[in-house]
């Protein structure tokens, strides 16, 4: 099947979101042989082809990477990616902006509610972005999808982001969001002791963190839900070389990350503050660990789940293979991304509730 580069810049001219769908909606084939005539590099020949033409419109665009030296612009760029992918968001019966009055300082955040009549378990969900980037706006749609397939109440933190930030604050900050939350538990109406945390790349860390910290405490939570985690800033495993370029997330950013985070605040990478690989995983929570096989991050999302079984925790893990870091933000352009996180929240909540 011949695609010309006319027909290229008329998909380019429609902007990325009316883009996006026109590419999910073609034939493999066609979407095989539009990365081709872009002159995308890399060799990723299990990756799912809407990702690799997506990839290959970014690498044409010269687009490459989630953070760069520019902070703002960096935020300013995620947000308008994140912008210009949605259409109408999924129908919720209840969805609030509130402010979380934290001993660590005011926080905003949002609370999504599929049945504000009901009784529902809460999910404490904290965004990725490598602790730069994201916030509540760009995770809007991830948790209105999670938030009805998994049937459950989800309390979104706009927690503050590095380098302003370092990770003793940040952590703080998240950890009294989730001290906050089990406090007004009876102002939210939620079910005895149903309290989890979640979250995706630098949120998955930050859930990881919190189940560490908060293991002995009445708020430690009840459940993981970790969607391809950062969990070692120390080691480099065979991922993160095999998919270090020309996909959302690449070794250039996990470097400005680790700047920014670790280096500018002293924190040694194999501290469990930011690397709970290293801590303490004894008498955790039940983890229900989620990895994307083309990610620089897969292998330690994997070990770090292999290391949770070994000292006694519960834990699903599920391997995405044909998807690339980041793939549940794709969920309002692409249909295989939409009924992977459809899917992986109805499996969560099924392992939330055999697992107690």
């Amino acid at each position: 099947m011949l695609v010309s580069m006319q027909s290229i810049q008329l998909l380019l001219d429609k902007g990325q979101g009316a883009a996006a769908r026109s590419l999910d909606h073609m034939p493999k084939l066609m979407q095989d042989s539009l990365t081709k005539v872009l002159g995308y590099p890399y060799q990723y020949p299990q990756l799912d082809s809407f990702s690799k033409t997506l990839m290959a419109i970014h690498h044409k665009q010269g687009r490459s990477g989630l953070i760069g030296d520019d902070i703002t612009q960096s935020r300013q760029q995620f947000e308008q990616q994140m912008q210009s992918i949605l259409s109408k968001p999924t129908p919720l019966a209840f969805v609030e902006d509130i402010h979380l009055p934290l001993q660590s300082g005011n926080i905003y955040a949002r609370h999504y509610h599929p049945e504000p009549n009901k009784k529902l378990p809460m999910l404490v969900f904290y965004h990725g972005g490598g602790f730069v980037v994201g916030g509540v706006h760009t995770h809007d749609e991830v948790c209105r999808l999670i938030a009805l397939y998994a049937k459950v109440q989800i309390l979104s933190v706009e927690y503050p982001l590095a380098p302003e930030v370092g990770p003793r604050d940040l952590i703080q900050s998240c950890e009294d969001a989730l001290a906050w939350i089990y406090q007004n538990r009876r102002h939210f109406k939620i079910l005895k002791n149903r309290i989890a945390v979640a979250g995706d790349s630098a949120g998955g860390n930050i859930s990881a963190v919190l189940a560490q910290r908060t293991v002995n405490s009445a708020y430690a939570p009840e459940a993981q839900f970790l969607i391809y985690p950062a969990t070692d800033f120390k080691s480099r495993h065979p991922s993160f070389y095999a998919y270090s370029e020309g996909l959302v997330l690449t070794a250039k950013d996990i470097d400005y990350v680790t700047d920014y985070y670790a280096n500018r605040h002293h924190v040694a990478l194999d501290d469990p503050l930011i690397s709970p690989t290293y801590g303490n995983l004894k008498k955790l929570a039940p983890a229900f660990v989620i990895t994307a096989g083309h990610d620089v991050l897969h292998d330690e999302g994997k070990i770090y789940a292999y290391k949770l079984q070994q000292n006694g925790v519960k834990v699903h893990y599920h391997d995405y293979e044909d998807q690339a870091h980041g793939f549940i933000n794709l969920s309002p352009v692409s249909k295989k991304a939409k009924k992977y996180l459809i899917d992986m929240s109805r499996a969560f909540r099924r392992f939330w509730d055999k697992s107690r």
